[in-house]
């Protein structure tokens, strides 16, 4: 939750290091956290930063819409407790809220909001930069933006006329959130967006919360600046083979 806010444990450094070692030969354009102490700097995004071998400068943006889901008087507390309140109101986890807990629903409003945020983040960056955008397409080395996945270039990363190769991207923006939070995004983006999943993808690995330090990554194309209507591919899901 929000009102527990511990810096990670020894174990949560070396998973934060074992994430920046996956994502060192990826060259992000933005890195955006929450300002919950456990993601922020001198934690999981600070780590993963200070292992790329492209970004190790780049300014970490902290944001409250991408805290963790509040659980009000269940904070602090065993997640026995937290269902054992869930079963007393006659609910199920995750959807029960505990007294001055958020709803799901005010979780996936923060969620929609910081999304919207990114797209219009990306559009303005396309409209601004097309110059310098044009510049790094055909100059930088395209393994800077390249992500770690054995199938890495899927259908939904190639442009058209480039088949085998990966488009390099006008943003490439790496987010780091909480589970509960994330699974809450991911909800927002299939129901509410039709995000298209990998097709062996299981309803279990839809619905569980990710792995410490797990990796989901999301190609999102806004055709012609179409904020209304974006295109969002999952490429993975809660990936934790660095674990």
């Amino acid at each position: 939750g929000q009102g527990v806010d511990e810096p990670l444990s020894a174990t949560g450094f070396r998973q934060a290091d074992a994430a920046g070692s996956f994502l060192s030969n990826v060259k992000f354009t933005h890195v955006f956290s929450s300002d919950l102490l456990r993601a922020k700097q001198a934690s999981t995004a600070a780590t993963i930063l200070g292992k790329n071998k492209f970004c190790k400068d780049l300014e970490i943006k902290y944001d409250a819409r991408l805290r963790e889901r509040k659980y009000g008087v269940a904070e602090g507390r065993p997640l026995t407790d937290l269902k054992a309140m869930a079963k007393a109101a006659g609910e199920q986890c995750p959807s029960f809220t505990p007294s001055g807990g958020e709803t799901l629903d005010e979780v996936k409003e923060r969620g929609r909001d910081f999304f919207e945020f990114l797209c219009q983040l990306a559009v303005e960056l396309e409209q601004e930069e097309q110059d310098s955008a044009a510049s790094r397409n055909s100059g930088a080395p395209e393994e800077q933006f390249v992500f770690p996945w054995t199938n890495q270039c899927r259908e939904a990363e190639l442009g058209p006329g480039n088949a085998g190769a990966c488009t390099v991207l006008n943003a490439n923006i790496l987010v780091v959130s909480h589970g509960a939070y994330m699974r809450n995004w991911l909800g927002y983006f299939v129901s509410d967006l039709n995000c298209t999943l990998p097709t062996d993808l299981t309803k279990s690995q839809l619905s569980s919360v990710s792995p410490n330090t797990g990796v989901s990554h999301f190609v999102v194309k806004l055709e012609n600046g179409d904020l209304l209507k974006p295109e969002i591919t999952c490429v993975c899901l809660n990936q934790d083979s660095h674990l």
